[in-house]
């Protein structure tokens, strides 16, 4: 139903999930991560299904978390440890990508900021938005990140870049997401979902078993595990949400306005 906050679209052998809130910017409420959670489960059963397409509706991928709309930690009331359960509870549904046994490919048609970014980087391959704003911006919110970005981002650009991203919590566009390694392919905002498409076609018409395994020999050799880096990232994530930095940078978000944080 075009109402529902995770359109699903298959014909046996190519899926595409559609995140669908485009006036809330696709971000990570709880109706879109409890729904796409029970669609991960859906497509890790469906044994003829060969790739996996990823998508947003709208002018954006994924927003990351709603600031406007989610319930924030109180700082005076927080428990580290019930923080850090939550920090990784919002995330989880998507990190279970990693458990989908075909290529999955995000489709990014717009902005992918923060945990947006994320779910894009536990897909296989990434087709960007030429022109759209991709970055992991948690320090100008007085946060560290989640979602393993700090394990993921490295390993796909480099430590040097990475560590220049996540310290300024800089945007940059598709086309230098292409530059960097961060996607496969940066087209213009039309050509995202046909390039993914033809990709996914392509992948389907290769041999589906030892698709699946290669996929697998190719996260062991490469010695990816990303889940328990992103158990730690929700504890210090959960830390900084009791700063009040944490509370600046979100403040200044919603007012459009630069931070001023003080180290406190």
């Amino acid at each position: 139903m075009p109402d529902d906050p995770i359109l699903y679209q298959s014909d046996g052998m190519i899926a595409t999930l559609t995140l669908n809130r485009p006036r809330n910017r696709n971000s990570m409420t709880p109706d879109v991560m409890n729904v796409f959670k029970d669609f991960i489960q859906r497509v890790r059963g469906e044994d003829s299904l060969r790739a996996l397409i990823i998508t947003g509706s709208g002018n954006t991928f994924c927003s990351g978390a709603d600031f406007r709309r989610s319930v924030l930690p109180d700082p005076s009331k927080m428990n580290i440890v019930a923080g850090q359960v939550r920090q990784f509870n919002i995330y989880k549904p998507f990190l279970e990508l990693m458990q989908v046994e075909v290529p999955i490919i995000a489709a990014m048609n717009g902005h992918a900021i923060g945990g947006g970014l994320g779910l894009a980087m536990v897909c296989d391959l990434r087709v960007a938005n030429a022109e759209a704003m991709y970055g992991a911006n948690f320090s100008r919110l007085g946060l560290t990140s989640g979602m393993s970005t700090t394990y993921i981002l490295p390993r796909l650009i480099g430590l040097p870049r990475a560590a220049e991203l996540l310290f300024t919590g800089r945007l940059i566009t598709g086309a230098d997401a292409a530059a960097y390694g961060l996607v496969n392919y940066a087209e213009a905002p039309e050509e995202v979902l046909p390039k993914a498409q033809a990709l996914a076609r392509e992948i389907a018409e290769a041999a589906p078993i030892a698709v699946r395994l290669l996929k697998r020999s190719l996260y062991r050799g490469a010695e990816w595990n990303p889940v328990p880096h992103a158990e730690w990232e929700s504890w210090v994530q959960s830390a900084t949400f009791e700063t009040a930095d944490s509370t600046e940078g979100i403040n200044a978000l919603l007012e459009k306005r630069p931070p001023r944080f003080k180290g406190q």
